[in-house]
């Protein structure tokens, strides 16, 4: 996530900086889509969305029951 250093969700929420993006403390759940999904070098995470995009803000679904980064990579072993 992009957030400025001035904005109070980047401030005091960060929890680790990587240039100018930031891991915040989790406390939404985004429905995210993408057209592909591949292994990547170049992110933190090893992973490469391909088009994605917000579709929604689930406030209905609460922060636990969110994917994790080990769920889109069975996602990159299954489809990618």
């Amino acid at each position: 996530m992009k957030s400025s250093a001035k904005s109070p969700l980047g401030s005091k929420n960060t929890l680790q900086r990587f240039g100018p993006v930031r891991q915040v403390t989790p406390h939404h759940v985004f429905e995210i889509a993408f057209e592909g999904i591949q292994a990547s070098t170049r992110h933190k995470s090893g992973v490469a969305l391909r088009f994605p995009r917000m579709l929604r803000w689930r406030q209905d679904k609460p922060v636990q029951e969110a994917n994790t980064l080990d769920d889109l990579n069975e996602m990159l072993a299954t489809y990618g």
